[in-house]
């Protein structure tokens, strides 16, 4: 009997022990890793160069013991394993389906293999797009008339001009298969206490049913269309009060509407395997929305997880990447999510400006250290004034259309995004990766197939080389000055 106890409590603390690994994503996969045999793959995108995402050179390991302080080092350590990586994409709004048909149809065929094709392209696996109109839509819409709050009149009519067959084209070009998900701006101008789809202004609660069965309706009205939804998010940016289409949510307001009406609404429409995004909104105040909605079990048990966006620096201070890191320690069963962020204040004299780039390489890097999981870029296209945008609020996308002359831009934003998305495969796990030198940024992944993916970004005005050592081995690589390589081995 005691024999059986003994054993019984030994089976439980495994059980406990595999839950908890489960949970924060950690592991140990050393005595699995080998770099004998071993070749690496450089591929570098690079200023002042042709190079982009080009193959620049094979390298070896070879024997290599403790490092001295004068030798620069990248350290992966492939048996620390933490998030698994869920994908990369970009948003499909009303101004980049209008671009899109706007350009020849060589130039439409040459962008969606530039963003989806998995070996000629950077390998786009999720999509996102807009409920109702937004700042990049070309005129202000709902899907339904003023007052119909049993949603008789809903019809997605407007998008089956441009952005439904706009996805439809991407879903193709991805191989038929992209994680879509949805966003709203704002409900119809009626549901609000401002009666007006901008500037801010706050959902009324005898609309909490109506608007959360409106969710369900875009979401089968898209798939009656031929486009499954992975999911949503409840409120694009619920603290900004802004020109365009916006609405205010303090935590405890959206976490209310989420676990009152909208998660209700979803599961009684058979919906319950849609993911439901919250926040949406910068990493200056992630925290304190994810500890308002995590504390609750009942609105907890409907989220995915957490979205983000970039523009806290709109203070004037930087990017709050370890807010991401408190959220990934304290809550590490639910996922942290980039769902937006661009570059501001469209300049077309700035197409080739390699901090457009940069941005988005010290951005993924240490958003990815600090637990996220997937990203998606704003706007997929865009015309050359960096819009359409009904209130002419013109950004920058990684590519644009000039919808005069029928040519595509790529901007260093492109390259940078691909360094990343090309080469990390969705179900990798990222593992333990860090630099002797502060001008390099790092971060590595182990696909599921067993090729290992370290991401290495040169911010320094110098060429460095470096050291990739791993368990006392070496492959010596030379970073380019303001340069982003992939190394694949």
């Amino acid at each position: 009997m005691k024999r059986n106890c003994i054993y019984l409590a030994a089976i439980l603390m495994l059980s406990c022990t595999a839950k908890k690994e489960k949970a924060t994503g950690t592991g140990d996969m050393s005595t699995s890793f080998s770099t004998e045999g071993k070749k690496v793959l450089v591929y570098s995108t690079a200023d002042s160069s042709a190079y982009r995402m080009s193959l620049t050179d094979t390298v070896e390991f070879k024997e290599m013991g403790q490092p001295l302080e004068t030798q620069v080092c990248v350290f992966v350590d492939p048996g620390k394993t933490f998030q698994t990586y869920f994908g990369m994409g970009a948003a499909m709004t009303d101004a980049a389906a209008e671009t899109f048909y706007k350009l020849p149809k060589e130039k439409q065929q040459e962008l969606l293999k530039a963003y989806f094709d998995k070996t000629k392209g950077i390998g786009y696996t999720v999509a996102r797009t807009n409920i109702n109109s937004c700042d990049f839509s070309s005129d202000m819409y709902t899907y339904v008339k003023d007052g119909d709050t049993a949603l008789q009149s809903f019809n997605i009519d407007h998008d089956k001009k441009y952005k439904l067959p706009f996805i439809k084209e991407a879903m193709q070009a991805a191989g038929g298969q992209l994680n879509l998900f949805a966003s709203p701006w704002s409900p119809p101008a009626w549901m609000k206490d401002n009666n007006d789809m901008l500037q801010g202004g706050k959902l009324k609660t005898e609309f909490y049913n109506s608007w959360a069965l409106y969710y369900t309706k875009f979401i089968k009205a898209y798939e009656k269309e031929g486009v499954p939804v992975w999911g949503i998010s409840v409120q694009n940016e619920p603290m900004a009060k802004q020109r365009w289409e916006s609405c205010i949510y303090t935590a405890e307001e959206e976490r209310d509407f989420l676990k009152n009406a909208l998660g209700p609404t979803m599961q009684k429409e058979g919906l319950k395997d849609k993911k439901i995004i919250v926040w949406d909104h910068n990493r200056d105040l992630i925290y304190q929305r994810a500890q308002t909605y995590f504390n609750d079990p009942e609105a907890a048990k409907y989220i995915w997880g957490l979205g983000f966006h970039w523009y806290e620096d709109w203070s004037g201070g930087t990017p709050m990447y370890e807010n991401l890191r408190r959220v990934y320690e304290s809550f590490p069963d639910k996922h942290i999510f980039f769902t937006e962020g661009c570059a501001e204040s469209f300049n077309a004299s700035r197409y080739n400006a390699w901090s457009l780039g940069e941005e988005y390489g010290r951005s993924l890097i240490n958003d990815y250290n600090n637990g996220m999981v997937g990203f998606t870029d704003w706007n997929i296209l865009l015309d050359e004034t960096g819009g359409p945008n009904h209130v002419q609020n013109f950004c920058f996308a990684p590519v644009h259309g000039d919808t005069k002359t029928g040519q595509l831009i790529y901007t260093n934003a492109y390259y940078y995004i691909g360094h990343f998305s090309k080469f990390i495969q969705p179900g990798a796990k990222r593992i333990a990766a860090t630099a002797s030198r502060s001008q390099l940024l790092t971060t590595a992944f182990r696909n599921e197939d067993g090729k290992t993916v370290v991401v290495v970004m040169n911010q320094g005005n110098a060429a460095t080389t470096y050291y990739l050592w791993i368990n006392g081995k070496a492959a010596e690589i030379n970073a380019m000055p303001h340069s982003i390589a992939t190394l694949i081995f």
